[in-house]
């Protein structure tokens, strides 16, 4: 039987971006500001978070809430010891291939 293609355009599951959005989640968790920003600015309630987190789109919310801020993801950074250009790296793994535009080939 022919493999079916997926109908999202998310990435492929990637098991360090996942690691790194549950740490990123447990950042903001660690202050109620941050935390309370998040959760406003997403819409998503705490009693959903358990529910969403092994969502892929959920951890790429949690990252890309992270990345609008130079100054929280810098701190972020330095929580985890990683160089942000690395962060950066996982961030475009997880990232919709619709976001990445086309490649010659």
């Amino acid at each position: 039987m022919p493999a079916h293609p997926k109908a999202s355009t998310v990435a492929l599951p990637d098991q360090r971006g996942e690691e790194i959005a549950i740490a990123a989640l447990g950042f903001l968790a660690g202050d109620n500001e941050r935390l309370s920003r998040f959760l406003a600015l997403t819409g998503i309630d705490p009693a959903s978070i358990r529910q969403q987190i092994g969502d892929p789109l959920f951890q790429l919310a949690i990252l890309d809430h992270v990345f609008e801020d130079e100054s929280l993801l810098l701190a972020f950074c330095a929580e985890i010891k990683m160089d942000p250009a690395r962060l950066v790296q996982i961030h475009q793994r997880m990232t919709p291939h619709t976001h990445h535009g086309l490649r010659d080939g």
